[in-house]
This record gives C-alpha cells, sequence and structure tokens, in this order.
C-alpha cells in the first residue's frame, strides 16, 4: 500500500467543492476534503464517440487542471470496447507525452481487453517508471509463468522506489520463489518491507524462517514481519507472536494482536483491542497516541480484507464522525485499501449504512491517498459493470451510481 507522492501529475486541489491541501499525519501531502455533489445519472450501456472525441480525450488525460483531465478519463472509460481499446494501445505506443501513456496504460485494463497483455510486455522495458510499475501491478493479477525468468533477472537491477515493490509483488504471485527469500534480509528497509508484505499476502511458507527471524529483531521491520507471519497462517509463528505480546512497543502491539486473529486464535478478544485502542486513540491523539492510532486503523483493515466484518463497521464509526484529520486520514486509508483488496466485503456493508454519503466520502479520501492506480482503476471497472449490470432501481445498481458520483469517476 503506497500514498499520493509520485504518480500524480498534480494534487486533486479540485477534486471536491471546498477542497484543500494540508500536511496529513502521514507525513505527506494529502488532500482532504468534502464530499461532491452528485453528477447526472450514469449512461446506462458503453458509449460511441466520434474518433476525433476520443482522440481529443486522450491527450488530455495528462492535462495540468484535474477536472479536465478527469473528465476526459471518464469519457475513456465510458468509450465502447472495440473503439476504446485500439485508440488506447496507440496512445501506449506513440503519444509524446509520457504520463499520456502512462494514463491510457492504466485506463487500457479496466476493457479486460487481451491486447493489453502485449502492451504490459512491451511497458516492462520501458525507461519509463510508471509505465513500468503498471506492467508489473498487471502481471501480479494476471500471473503468467513464463515471466518468471524476466522478473527475476529485473530483481538484480530494479532500483526506482515505485517499480521495485510492484515487481517484487508480480514474483510473489507466480508462487514459491527463493530470491524472494533473500530480499527479506538485504537493501533498503523501504524494499524489504515491500518483500515482507508481498510473501504475507501471498501466504509464502517457504519464507516462514527468514519473516520469523526478522519478527524477532527489535527494529522498523518488527511490525511488518510480526503482520506477515498472520498473514502466512503458519500456527508455529504463535510462540513468537507471544513473546513479542510481552515484549515488543506498544506502537507494534496492533500489528501482533491482528497477527494472533489472522491465526484463529482469540480473534474475537484482540478484534475487541483494536477496535477499543483505535477508539482510545483517537480521544486521546494529542497525547502522544498518534503511531497507535494508525497501527490500530491500519490493522483493523487487514481483519477486513481478510473477510471480518466487524472491524470495517468499527473504521466506519469512529472515522465518519469526526473531522480531525490526524483520525479521518489513516481510518479512510484503510477503508480505502479494503475497498480495493475485498470489494466483495465492503459493497454489502455499505449498502447496509443509513449514512452511506459519509462512508463513501471517507473512502475517496483514501482513494486520494492511495498511488495504486491499477487497483482503482479494477475497482473503477468493476464499478462501472456491475452498474450496467444490475437491473434498474436495484439497491446494487443506486449503489454503484453513488460510488461512481462520489468517487468521481
Amino acid at each position: 500500500m503506497r500514498c499520493a507522492g509520485s504518480t500524480q501529475r498534480t494534487p486533486r486541489t479540485q477534486r471536491r467543492a471546498g477542497t484543500n491541501i494540508r500536511l496529513c499525519v502521514l507525513g505527506v501531502l494529502c488532500v482532504c476534503a468534502a464530499g461532491p455533489s452528485a453528477r447526472a445519472q450514469e449512461p446506462n450501456a458503453p458509449q460511441s464517440v466520434s474518433p476525433a472525441q476520443l482522440k481529443t480525450a486522450i491527450d488530455k488525460l495528462g492535462d495540468l487542471d484535474y477536472a479536465t483531465r478527469t473528465n476526459a478519463a471518464r469519457l475513456v472509460r465510458r468509450t465502447a470496447t472495440a473503439q476504446a481499446v485500439p485508440a488506447l494501445l496507440q496512445a501506449v505506443a506513440e503519444h509524446r507525452d509520457g504520463y499520456v501513456r502512462y494514463r491510457a496504460l492504466v485506463l487500457l485494463t479496466g476493457f479486460n481487453d487481451p491486447r493489453a497483455k502485449d502492451a504490459m510486455r512491451e511497458s516492462l522495458s520501458s525507461p519509463n517508471d510508471r509505465l513500468r510499475t503498471v506492467a508489473y501491478s498487471y502481471f501480479e493479477q494476471h500471473p503468467d509463468k513464463a515471466m518468471a525468468a524476466t522478473f527475476l533477472t529485473a530483481l538484480d537491477k530494479e532500483q526506482a522506489e515505485f517499480v521495485r515493490p510492484a515487481l517484487v509483488r508480480a514474483l510473489a504471485a507466480l508462487g514459491p520463489q527463493p530470491a524472494l527469500v533473500r530480499e527479506v534480509t538485504r537493501g533498503e528497509d523501504f524494499f524489504r518491507s515491500a518483500v515482507i508484505e508481498a510473501l504475507g499476502d501471498y501466504k509464502a511458507t517457504y519464507a516462514y524462517d527468514a519473516i520469523n527471524s526478522v519478527a524477532k529483531t527489535d527494529g522498523p521491520l518488527q511490525d511488518d514481519a510480526a503482520l506477515s507471519l498472520g498473514k502466512i497462517g503458519d500456527k508455529r509463528a504463535l510462540e513468537t507472536l507471544a513473546a513479542l505480546q510481552r515484549t515488543a512497543p506498544r506502537k507494534t502491539q496492533p500489528s501482533i494482536a491482528t497477527a494472533i486473529c489472522l491465526l484463529g486464535v482469540n480473534c474475537g478478544s484482540h478484534q475487541s483491542y483494536l477496535i477499543d485502542t483505535l477508539k482510545f486513540a483517537d480521544k486521546n491523539k494529542n497525547a502522544g497516541f498518534q503511531e497507535l492510532l494508525r497501527a490500530s486503523a491500519a490493522g483493523l483493515g487487514t481483519l477486513a480484507i481478510a473477510g471480518h466484518e466487524e472491524p470495517l463497521t468499527a473504521l466506519f464509526d469512529v472515522g465518519i464522525p469526526t473531522r480531525e484529520d490526524s483520525t479521518r486520514a489513516p481510518v479512510a486509508l484503510a477503508l480505502a485499501t479494503v475497498a480495493l483488496r475485498n470489494t466483495a466485503m465492503m459493497l454489502p456493508v455499505l449498502e447496509k449504512r443509513t449514512d452511506r454519503d459519509q462512508a463513501l466520502a471517507l473512502i475517496a479520501e483514501g482513494f486520494d491517498m492511495l498511488e495504486e492506480d491499477l487497483e482503482k482503476e479494477r475497482f473503477f471497472s468493476f464499478a462501472r459493470r456491475s452498474y450496467w449490470d444490475s437491473p434498474q432501481n436495484s439497491p446494487r445498481r443506486t449503489l454503484m451510481q453513488t460510488i461512481i458520483g462520489k468517487l468521481d469517476f
């Protein structure tokens, strides 16, 4: 999970009326905003546009004005596949603006067209960091064992800050990769953290010993390693995690509790601990509990991704009433991550909430902070297609119309 900072052309200062920019608790420039006004009704099916309109829209994908490039992307997304895909492929291959090429490649993935794979394969050798990041992220979502040798070669030379984590995840998605075990213990902590997270997400039991060793060592990666052990699901980790509950610093305890819950041990009590800690830290954030607040929100988000509904509800219940950025930012980030990684969990919860507009406004703030553009495009594509496929006036169609309006895509 990455926060906004490199792939956006400019901050989203025009996303909603009353938007302002402030330095948020995550230490990066984040957009904190009020919800958007409702937009016009979503069209009932993909649209046909003139070739000139489509070309103009693609050219404007890199416009410095947020509203202009957002409207351009909206038009492309709603264009019929037979018309949009060839135009996007041409833009990826030939457009003079590297940012437009990047945005075109992202939008291309929303059409689920098999021709995208060739464009992704070619983008792996691009000097444009953004294109390589999208390509590796695509192959994480569409694993191809034939690409393993290419990825392993790249692992020895790829050092771009946001490309290497995507490469690592693409490799992890292919199954056991001994080379990734080596990466657990070498290199910059930022890169090691990405490796540990990916191995946990893909339940890499073959990396258990290496990650367990990191979890036993005091340092900045201890909580990452503890959480990864929980995701891997090997019950041997209980001994390590129980020891950490006695000795690890306070800020690491939410990750440990999350990991033990993921192992299926006393999950109810550990969920309650995380919820209570989030509420306590929210009330006492100015008394030195901000790190605990962020860790608790992240832990609850991780449990929601794993299929636990109570933590998801708790995040909404704490995040919606507050207007303090120091609470809203980490809660919004956790909720947005759940929306991307377990959409099937998120949608029924949203359908049941009476404060749906406020809930979606919170998710929208989290989307602004996340850089997972390919995951967001996949979510946008799912939302549009669900809208088109749902019966008129059905609860799901109404929800999708609201999501599309609130998230402004």
